[in-house]
């Protein structure tokens, strides 16, 4: 879970100290405006921080840091954890090297992730967590499962100078995805249905309270009416909702896997599904392509059909 509100960590005196080198990582990330700085300021101040801090960056060696690795899984992490801790120390360590503080970066081996995801939802699945969903996340559910975009930094923050319902398109502005490049999604009809729906609400809202919502996704009632819905409001929900439609695994992330696999078997090139859904490599995009028991099973189908016919 991301960190928040932790104080930067001030440079040492030594220009070749792993305090110094926070610094410049931190600069780092506000001149390139990255959103993930608290996560990164979280890592530093609770694992690598206690581990190298007061240290001349010469003392951080590949075996410092194997044996940070062999601490961090003995105390529980992950392996998908001490990597973003390892990704940050080498990036700072990157840094120092381009700043002439050190000659060189030690090599930092990273830990085998064996804990992929491998979730998506099957339409039964996603229309019973849609089920409990309470109004005002039930378009943003309905939305990712179409598009496939991230539901924190792409969905949530939409705001109605990005969607055309003229030109039947929403859009990303360039420097607000993952990987900085604008997006647009051409509307299909149940994706039109689900803005019209969140139209009806925001038009609602400016006609009885005189209320100007400036979100595609907001809350309805209450008041916080016509405020953007929350990612802790929206977690909450999603939580309870799973539960109780009896899949307590499923996460929003799982739709980024589910609209890439929707898109592929319904016949969209691959190039133009990666456009859609924001996927700039085709390796992370080949991860999310999931196979399922049911593909397995309608290629079986095929496979008969076409044995029948050349019989």
């Amino acid at each position: 879970m991301a960190v928040t509100h932790v104080p930067a960590l001030a440079p040492s005196a030594d220009p070749g100290g792993f305090e110094d080198a926070v610094a410049d990582l931190l600069m780092d990330y506000m001149m390139n405006k990255k959103r993930s700085i608290c996560t990164v300021k979280g890592r530093i101040r609770l694992h690598l921080q206690p581990v190298f801090g007061g240290q001349p960056l010469s003392a951080i060696t590949t075996v410092a840091v194997r044996a940070y690795s062999v601490a961090r899984q003995t105390e529980g992490g992950s392996n998908a954890t001490v990597n973003r801790e390892l990704i940050t120390l080498k990036r700072m360590l990157s840094l120092a090297v381009q700043a002439d503080k050190i000659p060189k970066r030690p090599y930092i081996p990273l830990l085998k992730e064996q804990n992929a995801r491998r979730g998506f939802f099957e339409p039964a699945q996603f229309e019973r967590v849609l089920a409990h969903l309470p109004e005002h996340a039930r378009g943003v559910a309905s939305f990712a499962y179409i598009t496939g975009w991230r539901t924190p930094s792409e969905i949530l923050p939409l705001e109605w100078r990005q969607v055309d319902m003229a030109a039947g398109e929403v859009r990303l502005d360039p420097g607000t995805t993952k990987n900085g490049d604008g997006r647009v999604f051409p509307m299909t009809r149940e994706l039109r249905q689900v803005l019209e729906r969140q139209q009806t609400i925001a038009e609602t809202l400016r006609r009885e309270r005189d209320v100007i919502v400036r979100h595609v996704f907001c809350y309805a009632v209450g008041d916080r009416a016509g405020r953007q819905v929350t990612q802790n409001e929206y977690w909450h929900s999603w939580c309870l909702a799973r539960a109780a439609a009896d899949c307590p695994d499923r996460i929003p992330h799982d739709f980024r896997r589910t609209a890439v696999r929707n898109l592929v078997r319904t016949g969209v090139p691959e190039r133009v599904a990666m456009q859609l859904t924001g996927h700039k490599t085709r390796a992370v995009f080949e991860r999310y392509n999931i196979t399922s028991p049911n593909d397995l099973r309608e290629a079986a189908l095929k496979l008969d059909t076409y044995s029948g016919v050349t019989a």
